[in-house]
């Protein structure tokens, strides 16, 4: 999404055409991102304030591809959760109980108000049994005044105290593609994946069996391809370049 849709909450040239143009071409599509913060509703009205319109069904977030995974691990299960109303929410449309007595597993995910407390309740919980599981492993994110701890740093914090690795469900797992495969009903040979980072969205592609495509209107450039032993498909300045060409005038003959 951020880096190939929009960037700074505006519209990236020819992203909504392009988005026009799958609808109109009745192709499926998903728009992935590994923030577990907000539910897809909330990700469809922030599109649409920045000139998107993405239905929130279209919407695949790391906090609904853990939901799927855990419910595909321990159906009815139940989940300590440090995270905010998208990981929660789709814990709760997935059928877990949430808890702090004796749970399944603790689901660590993206959130602005981690505390003290939420992380030891954690650390003892993963040490009485549970299995621990993480939605994305970024360290760090974006805000006006700088970069802030993210997910990522957050788990190393318990991984360092429990001694126990956690199973981290988004990019660059591909296990993140293939649950929103299967949300389509799509299949990896006929199926891409456009993404601006060669770290979590190319390598997932490319082991998820897709066509990668690589746009540079987010976080890589074309001398950071070279830094890995793993190449996209496709490397493109922006998603206004995946447009089908307009059709030539027709020229009429005159008498």
């Amino acid at each position: 999404m951020d880096g190939v849709l929009v960037h700074e909450n505006q519209a990236i040239r020819g992203a909504a055409e392009l988005i026009q143009q799958w609808t109109d071409q009745g192709k499926p599509f998903l728009v992935l991102t590994n923030n577990s913060i907000f539910t897809p509703r909330d990700l469809a009205a922030r599109l649409r304030a920045s000139g998107l319109s993405v239905p929130e069904e279209a919407i695949w977030t790391s906090a609904l591809a853990t939901a799927d995974f855990l419910a595909s691990q321990i159906p009815g299960g139940s989940a300590y959760v440090i995270g905010e109303a998208g990981l929660t929410t789709a814990l709760h449309e997935a059928g877990y109980i949430l808890t702090d007595t004796a749970p399944d597993y603790v689901v660590v995910g993206e959130t602005r108000n981690y505390s003290f407390e939420a992380i030891t309740k954690a650390i003892r919980l993963i040490g009485a049994g549970a299995r621990f599981i993480v939605t994305n492993p970024d360290a760090t994110g974006p805000s006006n005044e700088g970069p802030l701890p993210a997910t990522g740093a957050v788990a190393a914090l318990i991984e360092r105290a429990t001694g126990r690795t956690p199973y981290v469900v988004g990019k660059p797992n591909p296990m993140m593609f293939r649950s929103a495969m299967n949300r389509i009903g799509a299949h990896s040979e006929n199926t891409g994946m456009i993404g601006d980072r060669m770290d979590t969205d190319v390598v997932a592609g490319i082991e998820a069996g897709l066509h990668t495509v690589l746009v540079m209107t987010g976080i890589s450039d074309r001398t950071e391809i070279e830094r890995y032993p793993f190449r996209p498909d496709e490397v493109l300045d922006s998603v206004a370049d995946l447009l089908d060409p307009e059709p030539a005038p027709t020229v009429g003959a005159e008498d």
